[in-house]
């Protein structure tokens, strides 16, 4: 089954505008064609394309965590909070993740991934306005708890569009690309904390957003999503643009068309048959790999990263965040090349076993320096192996368990079958 052949068909492309797209609406067999076959190849939307777009929301969630690094002493001079204020501010993002993490579910499965991400791009916006205009702490707090919301939505809705789109043999190098983008956003609030002012740089937040809400009307809808909506049509459409107007997609659209016939006769489970193994053995791998993401610390190191190094010795502790933030993209960029090589396993072995080292012995030095005279060349070299063993934390993260839990998501066996199935438990970034 190939374009091609059902526009041979005669068959009307006109396709809902959200769904699929503006830019391949025909409305009829001589306009779909425009004289040639080419016209049409040639606007093609390859899943490369669409996952570079649709990145843009992982970006922004970065930038979200980002900023609270090089912006601290600023925003604490101006407005005149103190360190547990500061802290409040910097954890409200994680409290309105909750809250958007928990809805996000629901809004992707009645509106559809774009919709979800159109939603979830307004209070973004919104809430880097109210940072940049913010006079005292009351509209600090709003803008990032509208912050943490949109990325709540975003941190579940990218991967799961993006497991949905790509193809099997590309899944696990496509699906890094969410924390990789990530890692980018981090970079580039990092980047940017160096040059501008804290209400510039959350003016500047606002860009990804802005970006990516045109952007999802030239991408089409996920095919998964529109087949278990019922939008068959739709759904072949989407399919074929994702894979190409020459390719077959005969196989690919029976596959999909047998997975959503088996999902719809499946009843709601209830809690008492989670004590099956075929539910909380899954269900367990899920929530467990993403709590030991949240709790191996790595959001305190991405979030106060500048106080850290301060703190350590280094005295342009702002411009050794910008290098920690590079390097933790460099290392996520190798983890992506390397999940579909190496495997998922041995790679969060590797990074979890990295991670523990790297905390002991940042933890170990941080104590020794505090016994050691600043004047001595023990101190200098304590200083220098606690910068290091951050930075060790960082990329042994990256390489594993920063992008391979949201890989493995969209990959358990949690029905006896091999079916896409998406377990969220964003608490925190």
């Amino acid at each position: 089954m190939s374009f091609r052949d059902e526009n041979e068909e005669g068959r009307d492309l006109r396709k809902p505008f959200l769904h699929t797209g503006s830019w391949y609406r025909m409305g009829s067999r001589q306009s779909s064609m425009l004289g040639s076959s080419h016209a049409i190849r040639d606007s093609s939307v390859s899943v490369l394309a669409c996952v570079l777009i649709v990145a843009l929301g992982p970006i922004q969630f970065g930038f979200t965590c980002g900023y609270s690094s090089p912006t601290q002493s600023a925003i604490m001079k101006d407005l005149r909070l103190t360190v547990p204020e500061y802290s409040l501010f910097g954890s409200l993002s994680n409290v309105g993740a909750m809250v958007g993490a928990i809805s996000s579910g629901q809004i992707a499965e009645y509106i559809g991934r774009k919709g979800s991400l159109m939603i979830a791009a307004i209070p973004n916006i919104i809430g880097w306005l109210a940072i940049s205009f913010a006079k005292d702490s009351s509209f600090l707090y709003m803008g990032r708890l509208l912050e943490g919301f949109g990325v709540g939505i975003i941190s579940y809705t990218v991967p799961v569009y993006i497991a949905e789109i790509a193809p099997q043999n590309l899944r696990g190098g496509l699906g890094s690309v969410n924390q990789l983008s990530v890692t980018i956003g981090i970079m580039l609030a990092y980047l940017l904390g160096l040059f501008v002012p804290w209400r510039l740089l959350a003016v500047l937040g606002i860009l990804p957003c802005t970006v990516l809400i045109p952007g999802l009307f030239f991408i089409p809808e996920s095919p998964r999503w529109l087949a278990k909506m019922g939008m068959t049509e739709e759904f072949e459409t989407s399919l074929q643009v994702l894979r190409g107007f020459d390719a077959d997609i005969t196989t690919e659209v029976n596959e999909i068309k047998r997975s959503v016939a088996s999902t719809s006769k499946r009843t709601t489970i209830r809690f008492s048959e989670l004590k099956r193994r075929r539910y909380w053995l899954p269900l367990m791998i899920g929530i467990g790999l993403l709590m030991l993401q949240q709790l191996s610390g790595i959001n305190a190191v991405l979030f106060y990263s500048s106080t850290i190094f301060a703190a350590a010795g280094v005295k342009s502790s702002n411009v050794a965040t910008f290098g920690l933030g590079a390097v933790q993209v460099i290392a996520t960029a190798v983890t992506t090349w390397l999940v579909d090589k190496s495997g998922r396993r041995i790679l969060l072995i590797v990074s979890t076993a990295g991670m523990t080292f790297s905390l002991l012995i940042v933890s170990v030095v941080f104590i020794l320096k505090d016994l050691t005279p600043d004047t001595s060349t023990l101190y200098t070299v304590l200083s220098m192996s606690s910068v290091a063993g951050v930075v060790a934390l960082v990329v042994f993260f990256s390489l594993g368990l920063g992008a391979i839990p949201w890989v493995i998501m969209s990959e358990l066996p949690i029905f006896g079958e091999k079916i896409d199935v998406y377990l969220h438990l964003d608490m925190t970034f």
